[in-house]
């Protein structure tokens, strides 16, 4: 049976690792902000697919302290990806361990590998609205599935991390890496960026013809990137599936949005400029994405400034 750490107790994190915890796998959270209160209380998980707690769980205030795991589930934002996380991963990992990236964007598993080299990594592509809404609270308010892409990772070991995730009520599924990024980042590049520049919400974005055209348009700009760097998989009924979905799920603010608002680091390297840059090493441009990638490093330059 495989053990895992969780860094990132939030949203997804707090999701992924309550649903393995209440499953009965070994687990265990690094949990900084809430450690105390989580020590005390317990991780709640408030969800559309039904309401769980657990009141006693392996909580570390240090990565220092936690034992070293045969999966590491990473749901840290990637502006942390350079400095931070080599450090938080570094005590934990043992020569066979499984890191899952369960980030937004491009680039971040060839960037990861390069820093550990032996490490077998997977990209987790997370399909949910969830957000943490308290010391140990999240709320899980719809979807839930996510999909593993295997960048370096034994295939065998692959299969028993995807059983366990199915066990634990999971909803995840094996997919081609690279498809797999792309897909995510179909949904993610249009509407992180345009909830952030327009200070809005999803279903205000759909709800008026302009940006409703505007976001289809980026969406088949990343179609046509992903295209061009030979994901063929991917056609204009996905970006039609990805706009139906919206539109059916509750108004939501992307992770992007949440960020500015709380006035944190956006993920504008991973989201926008890798991606454009890999695009155009192919020769294919993306100018309305590369104009809103513009727009989004403004309004990080005010915040800072």
């Amino acid at each position: 049976m495989l053990s895992y750490s969780i860094i990132g107790m939030g949203a997804i994190g707090g999701y992924y690792g309550g649903r393995l915890a209440k499953a009965g796998r070994e687990v265990y959270f690094l949990s900084h902000s809430d450690y105390q209160y989580v020590l005390q209380n317990g991780l709640r998980v408030d969800s559309c697919d039904g309401d769980f707690y657990l009141p006693h769980i392996n909580a570390y205030a240090t990565q220092k302290d936690m034992p070293k795991t045969d999966v590491i589930i990473v749901g840290l934002k990637s502006v942390k990806n350079h400095d931070v996380l080599p450090e938080l991963l570094r005590p934990i990992v043992h020569q066979n361990s499984i890191v899952i990236l369960i980030q937004n964007g491009i680039g971040l598993e060839d960037d990861m590998q390069k820093e550990f080299p032996g490490l077998q990594i997977v990209a987790g592509l997370a399909f949910i609205c969830s957000a943490k809404v308290g010391p140990g609270h999240v709320s899980h308010q719809c979807y839930g599935s996510i999909n593993l892409g295997n960048y370096s990772c034994q295939q065998e070991k692959f299969e028993v991390l995807l059983q366990d995730m199915t066990d634990a009520g999971i909803q995840a599924a094996e997919v081609p890496y690279l498809e797999a990024r792309w897909k995510k980042a179909v949904w993610n590049m249009p509407f992180n960026g345009m909830t952030v520049a327009l200070n809005t919400s999803t279903d205000k974005l759909l709800k008026n013809p302009a940006t409703r055209q505007l976001i289809y348009d980026q969406m088949m700009e990343v179609i046509g990137a992903a295209n061009a760097l030979g994901v063929n998989t991917l056609t204009s009924e996905f970006a039609d599936k990805m706009m139906q979905m919206t539109d059916e799920m509750v108004p939501y603010s992307p992770s992007m949005k949440l960020d500015f608002d709380y006035h944190r680091p956006m993920e504008i390297e991973y989201l926008y400029s890798r991606p454009i840059a890999e695009a155009k090493k192919v020769g294919f441009e993306m100018p309305k994405l590369a104009m809103l990638e513009a727009e989004l490093k403004f309004i990080e330059a005010q915040l800072n400034s």
